[in-house]
């Protein structure tokens, strides 16, 4: 959320990073904000009035003087400022809930652009692997191992549910075991395992609600939406709370199956696993001091693509542009991992510094060591990886002539010693 402060004292500078994002326009927020420092004016010039009304009284009642009209006035007055302090809660709740409809500021750094078009390539790592033979598809190869099932899934629950099955299951929890082991063990993460459903001020807190309620998988009855990405439970561990300086920066990790409508998708990606309603993945979340948070980006960013050096896919780093930036993040870098069939790179983890944005939605803040006044931190968080897009991967990448996979070495030890998933 932006900071109605910064907004106030510096309209023009957020106008124009808003500008950089498309059509976002203050001026709702500005008028509110000027009715309601008017509003308080009111307030403060009645409540200055009623003391020195309230000094009168005793005066004039020593000296055995009428004091009906004076408490008539007291009586108005408090009933007036009553109305004026209900007029300003209303306001507040308005300025709230239009600055919870803005995105972040992108940071100056971040290339000014329309669409993904107008994204840069930072980094490439490998080579795409040269096929002396006619590559197949993941869904094409994960159906003729019998590790995927796709029409049973259909049959199940309906379109964009996937079903692994056999070897499939089994690489598909080997590679969520070797994330969380690899994050916790290599770069130094703390394991959560969070609640799959969250309540409505988690999905406020971190940026999904209110504008995209659309794409979440929403239960009327409690007020329970299905995490749309283990960001939501786990950046709102600490919502409404403080920690001390010296607790950061904090580091987490976690697995969760994700739930999203994917409102605005349809037609795309309709085949496989890439585009799912259902789909795990493995989260990494820092809550960090402002001053580091750029350098805890790139930090994050290689963690993720340590994943992929490992199981020795090549893929590569976009930088976005402001056009194509997520709404809660002022920078992001996308890893997008070499997919055979596709001849193309598609997206496996979206990593992103938020700043202050959702610590203000979800009020994290720390304390200052000197100064001992609290602070909002910034938090990030990357996909380390997605789960399902992986999979895709290993079965397009380490395909062979004969309809069978090789499974990366440094999975074999989480396969039970498997090497290769044939018929």
């Amino acid at each position: 959320m932006l900071d109605i402060k910064r907004i106030r004292e510096n309209k023009e500078e957020v106008q124009a990073g808003l500008d950089k994002r498309g059509q976002y326009d203050l001026n709702v927020v500005t008028k509110l904000d000027e009715k309601r420092r008017e509003t308080l004016g009111q307030v403060e010039e009645m409540k200055s009035r009623q003391n020195i009304v309230s000094k009168q009284i005793p005066v004039l009642k020593k000296e055995n003087k009428d004091c009906t009209e004076i408490f008539a006035e007291m009586k108005e007055l408090s009933n007036k400022i009553k109305d004026l302090d209900t007029e300003v809660k209303k306001i507040d709740d308005e300025i709230k809930m239009q600055l919870l409809n803005f995105p972040n500021i992108p940071n100056p750094q971040v290339k000014v652009g329309k669409d993904d078009t107008d994204n840069l390539e930072i980094r490439k790592w490998g080579e795409p692997r040269k096929f002396d033979f006619e590559i197949k598809a993941h869904w094409d190869i994960g159906v003729d191992l019998d590790i995927l099932d796709f029409e049973r899934a259909v049959k199940i629950t309906g379109a964009r549910f996937s079903m692994f099955k056999g070897d499939g299951a089994r690489l598909q929890r080997a590679l969520i075991n070797f994330m969380l082991h690899t994050h916790c063990e290599e770069h130094h993460y703390t394991e959560i395992s969070p609640p799959f459903m969250v309540n409505r001020e988690s999905m406020t807190g971190t940026g999904q609600l209110p504008k995209f309620e659309e794409d979440a998988f929403h239960l009327p009855s409690k007020d329970f939406f299905l995490v749309p990405t283990a960001e939501v439970p786990v950046t709102n561990i600490y919502r409404d709370e403080i920690l001390g300086e010296e607790e950061l920066p904090k580091y987490f990790t976690a697995y969760t199956p994700c739930f999203r409508q994917e409102a605005g998708s349809a037609g795309r990606d309709t085949r496989g696993l890439i585009r799912n309603h259902q789909f795990d993945k493995v989260e990494m979340v820092k809550f960090v001091h402002p001053d580091r948070s750029y350098e805890e980006l790139e930090s994050l960013t290689n963690n993720a693509e340590r994943i992929l050096q490992i199981l020795g896919i090549p893929y590569r780093v976009i930088e976005l542009c402001t056009g194509d930036l997520g709404f809660s993040s002022a920078k992001t870098y996308d890893i997008e991992v070499w997919m055979p069939s596709y001849n193309r790179y598609v997206e496996i983890s979206s990593c992103s510094n938020f700043e202050d944005y959702q610590a203000r939605r979800a009020n994290i803040r720390f304390r200052d060591g000197e100064t001992n006044k609290t602070r909002f931190l910034h938090t990030l968080n990357g996909s380390g990886l997605a789960v399902g897009r992986t999979f895709a991967a290993i079965l397009e990448n380490y395909q062979q002539v004969d309809g069978s996979v090789i499974v990366p070495e440094k999975l074999v030890h989480y396969m039970w010693g498997k090497t290769v998933i044939g018929k």
